[in-house]
């Protein structure tokens, strides 16, 4: 019979394992990122997925929202870093098949705020804001 000693490392050694994920397989936070392509990627959060490894850019509205894309995934989404001052604000990313994601973004606030995504596989897609109370939006170039 193993020692007393002994047995307490073997079970710390087997726990060391268990927590580090090891032993069980479990996935880390990194490698738990989904993947999607096109229509699959609808309503998705592109930073819970792989697309956003790849995203960049498209353009930018003089408001600041962005129109950024991911071509592994084959989708886009809005984006915007703060609000504008003294309104409430809503942008949202749409694509020629009508489906539309749209997030507010409180007056003045601060911090970088995004859409959830749309297909663009075959598609076009763009981002546009809607300029708070006036009624008034205005949008990127279709990509």
């Amino acid at each position: 019979m193993p020692s007393l000693p002994r047995r307490l490392g073997t079970s710390g050694a087997v726990l060391a394992l268990a927590a580090s994920g090891l032993l069980f397989g479990t996935a880390s936070p990194a490698s738990a990122a989904t993947s999607c392509l096109g229509p699959g990627c609808n309503g998705l959060n592109p930073a819970n997925t792989v697309c956003a490894n790849d995203a960049r850019t498209i353009d930018t509205t003089w408001s600041g929202v962005e129109l950024r894309y991911s071509p592994t995934c084959r989708a886009a989404w809005a984006r915007r870093v703060g609000g504008i001052n003294g309104a409430t604000d809503t942008i949202w990313a749409e694509n020629s098949k009508g489906r539309t994601y749209s997030v507010d973004i409180p007056s003045n606030a601060s911090g970088t705020y995004y859409t959830a995504m749309v297909d663009d596989k075959d598609l076009w897609s763009r981002a546009c804001d809607n300029l708070g109370d006036d009624g008034g939006y205005n949008c990127t170039a279709k990509y």
